[in-house]
């Protein structure tokens, strides 16, 4: 069985332990649902919640991801050879995260589960051929 790696698990929004169910109750462009994280796994069990407000400490990791894409961006711009000026570049920079937002709360969390919950080949093995996802 081929492991998936844990940049797909956390890339592709899927479970810390088993790496094949999902993570979220939809996308996270779906704003009715924004971000809402599943009860548990529907493929392992796991539940993704260890205590009330665990996903609190997201923000942090939010703060890192997003300074990640404004970096990229302004990285990007000079690049390409974009010649915005000092506002063109953080209009850019703000579009950027204005367009990725939901999906950088989205990986956050999943960076957030995946500091507490450890990849298990054992589980994955066994839901492996699991229809469910």
């Amino acid at each position: 069985m081929f492991k998936k790696p844990k940049l797909y698990s956390i890339l592709f929004l899927k479970c810390p332990q088993c790496r094949q169910g999902k993570f979220l109750e939809a996308s996270p462009y779906k704003l009715s649902n924004a971000n809402k994280v599943k009860e548990s796994c529907p493929k392992c069990g796991l539940k993704y919640s260890m205590e009330p407000a665990f996903y609190t400490g997201a923000m942090y990791v939010s703060y890192g991801v997003g300074i990640a894409v404004a970096v990229a961006t302004y990285l990007l711009t000079l690049i390409f050879g974009y010649d915005f000026g000092p506002t063109g570049i953080l209009l850019s920079i703000i579009g950027a995260l204005l367009i990725t937002m939901p999906y950088i709360g989205a990986v956050s969390k999943a960076i957030w589960a995946h500091f507490f919950f450890k990849y298990n080949p054992e589980i994955a093995k066994k839901v492996n051929n699991d229809p469910r996802t």
